[in-house]
């Protein structure tokens, strides 16, 4: 047990690193395109690793790693829902709306990408 909550730690700090990285690097204009990024790559990251973990090609280690820890620290519900009030407050109801749809509509179809495309690359092997 110790062993894999210090998987999930040691993916987890990566991850918020990785999260923190590219809130700096991307640029906000006003629009949190740094929040859509993490969790648009994050959901495809996972439904290709939900798929690796389903077929047993990666361990339940691995899983907790990259899945629960990185991939957990990465993405971020509290941003993306803070963000969205913050534009809401500000009436920026547009925008807001287009977040939600963006990040409702588009994190479950990359987690189906991600998913698909590893079940045909490991159907091909």
């Amino acid at each position: 047990m110790l062993q894999q909550i210090l998987m999930v730690a040691l993916g987890g700090g990566f991850g918020a690193a990785l999260r923190y990285l590219t809130s700096e690097w991307i640029a906000s204009d006003g629009f949190p395109w740094a929040t859509l990024c993490v969790n648009l790559i994050g959901s495809f990251l996972m439904g290709a690793l939900a798929i690796g973990l389903a077929e047993s090609m990666i361990s339940k280690d691995f899983a907790l790693l990259v899945g629960t820890g990185l991939l957990g620290g990465l993405t971020t519900m509290s941003a993306f829902s803070v963000e969205t009030i913050q534009m809401i407050e500000q009436e920026n109801l547009g925008l807001a709306a287009g977040y939600v749809c963006a990040t409702i509509l588009l994190c479950p179809l990359l987690a189906l990408v991600g998913w698909k495309l590893s079940d045909t690359l490991l159907a091909s092997t």
